[in-house]
């Protein structure tokens, strides 16, 4: 077989490398070529995910640069160890009040070049070790988490709501129960269900919380987790990732993408 790339849609809760097998499944001519992803999404993530097969895996790393588009959905009042909703809660802040015209002015911080510092949990690898290696056995003081500078083009409000607590529980719920593989799941949820959200909305059930939608243009290597993380640092509420659709890789749009499960 020849060189060729798919565009495929990955669904939350599977992996890149499940979408190859699935792929293998789905289109017998692939069996007995290599085919691998190129770029990263995380289990909670779903959108664009380029696959390449034979002869296309050489032109890899031009895939790996292409600029990335994602929508993403902005919890705020929390924080995880993740920076996403796959992660143990650290610290809860009760909602302060939030406006378009703020979120606006502290999503603008985040345009052009700017060096972020990698998710805790993430591949990225230091001395031959994952970054979550050193991260899920408490190790990460004896490494310091490098910085990465990425290109933000644009990133803008789309969307601000609030959302229920019984809504909101039932969601991050729904995301976690369907993630294949061990990602602390049994915790994460534990945490969730009985020893914050109960908590905390028993006070503020009628309030709700805050959730944003956005959406963000950027350089290749952007973990849209560590925006939101940062973000809830400078508004000093606290925020973590609930959602994530990657729109667009260079020209390959999701409105294209072949959702390979239901072929």
């Amino acid at each position: 077989m020849k060189g060729k790339n798919f565009n495929v849609y990955k669904p939350v809760g599977i992996s890149p490398l499940d979408a190859v097998k699935i792929l293998r499944q789905k289109h017998p001519e692939t069996e007995k070529e290599k085919v691998t992803y190129a770029g990263r999404l995380d289990p909670l993530a779903e959108g664009v995910l380029i696959l390449l097969v034979g002869d296309a895996i050489q032109q890899k790393e031009k895939y790996l640069k292409l600029d990335k588009e994602y929508e993403a959905e902005i919890l705020f009042g929390f924080k995880t160890d993740t920076y996403d909703i796959l992660g143990l809660p650290q610290k809860i802040r009760q909602p302060l009040p939030m406006s378009r015209f703020n979120l606006d002015i502290g999503l603008g911080k985040f345009l052009g070049k700017n060096k972020m510092p990698l998710p805790p949990y993430s591949s990225y690898k230091i001395k031959g070790k994952p970054l979550f290696e050193w991260a899920r056995k408490g190790k990460l003081k004896e490494i310091k988490i490098p910085e990465k500078e990425i290109e933000i083009y644009e990133i803008k409000l789309l969307e601000l709501k609030k959302v229920g607590s019984e809504k909101l529980l039932e969601k991050i719920i729904k995301k976690i129960k369907v993630v294949q593989g061990d990602f602390r799941q049994e915790k994460i949820l534990s945490q969730w269900q009985e020893k914050i959200l109960p908590k905390i909305c028993y006070r503020l059930k009628q309030e709700g919380f805050w959730v944003a939608r956005i959406k963000i243009k950027c350089s290749s290597g952007t973990y849209v987790r560590s925006i939101a993380h940062k973000l809830g640092q400078n508004l000093k509420t606290g925020a973590v990732l609930l959602g994530l659709k990657r729109t667009k890789v260079g020209k390959f749009d999701i409105k294209d993408s072949i959702d390979i499960r239901r072929q």
